[in-house]
């Protein structure tokens, strides 16, 4: 093609670049106006997602709804045509956490496991995404997903036998100690290291309470390493079983009917 003569009626090279030009110019419009109608609409769910993907890279704390949008390859307004402002975000963000808990059918002979294994289940996602545990503190949520789980712990705790109210309190009172337990891991993970390069570790805090005055502290001084032990999520699971236990008491392991003895002097 290349070598073929030109005809006699063949347009000048001005002419050709001038054409060639234009013809670039209708293919770049043609090809913007077809990506704009491929674009992907900016939706909820979507937002969602790109918050989720900021949150578990850089944490809760810095998120913000210019840095979503730029995920999106769009501007802020676009995004408040869908979600109101950050606090709405929040509650959309644990919305969808809570959306991956799975919730039993209440058991009354194993309601304390249930129980545990749903606030285990929210642990661990908080814990994906640092911070995020901080969202979860509003008055009421108004995301379904949210209520359901606070649905599910509450008919857990009902089926012990509980009263009404402890259950509903007791229930709360795991919510926000999950909630606690989840910022705390994220503001030690924030920490990491003190202007000497020292890990701010259970390690470095057990020598750090042995240099207190023994005068002061005695007790503290004295029982340092209890105070920092633990491993894993040792400190979770024993809080909230002490929880539950002070709503139902479990059966006595004598059996029913079993007298304990009275104590010396009665």
């Amino acid at each position: 093609m290349a070598g073929r003569r030109a005809a006699r009626d063949a347009i000048s090279r001005d002419q050709w670049a001038a054409l060639i030009s234009a013809r670039n110019a209708d293919s770049e419009s043609g090809a913007r106006r077809a990506a704009a109608r491929e674009k992907t609409p900016i939706t909820v769910e979507r937002i969602i997602d790109a918050a989720l993907q900021a949150v578990e890279a850089g944490g809760f704390e810095d998120l913000t709804m210019r840095m979503v949008a730029t995920r999106l390859g769009t501007g802020p307004a676009s995004l408040y045509a869908h979600v109101r402002n950050r606090a709405e975000l929040g509650d959309l963000l644990i919305g969808r956490l809570c959306s991956r808990v799975a919730l039993p059918a209440p058991d009354p002979a194993c309601w304390r496991e249930q129980f545990m294994d749903v606030c285990a289940q929210l642990r661990d996602q908080f814990l994906r995404y640092p911070g995020i545990a901080q969202a979860a503190l509003t008055v009421v949520p108004a995301d379904l997903a949210t209520l359901r789980v606070g649905e599910g712990m509450l008919a857990i705790l009902l089926a012990s036998g509980a009263p009404a109210q402890q259950a509903a309190w007791a229930g709360d009172a795991a919510f926000l100690y999950i909630t606690g337990y989840c910022l705390e891991a994220a503001a030690a993970r924030r920490q990491g290291e003190d202007v000497d390069g020292r890990v701010i570790d259970r390690a470095e805090i057990e020598e750090r309470l042995r240099m207190l005055p023994p005068d002061l502290f005695p007790h503290t001084v004295a029982h340092a390493r209890e105070l920092t032990s633990g491993t894993g999520h040792d400190r979770f699971t024993f809080t909230l079983t002490l929880l539950l236990q002070g709503l139902v008491p479990p059966p006595s392991v004598s059996g029913p009917g079993h007298r304990h003895p009275p104590l010396p002097g009665r």
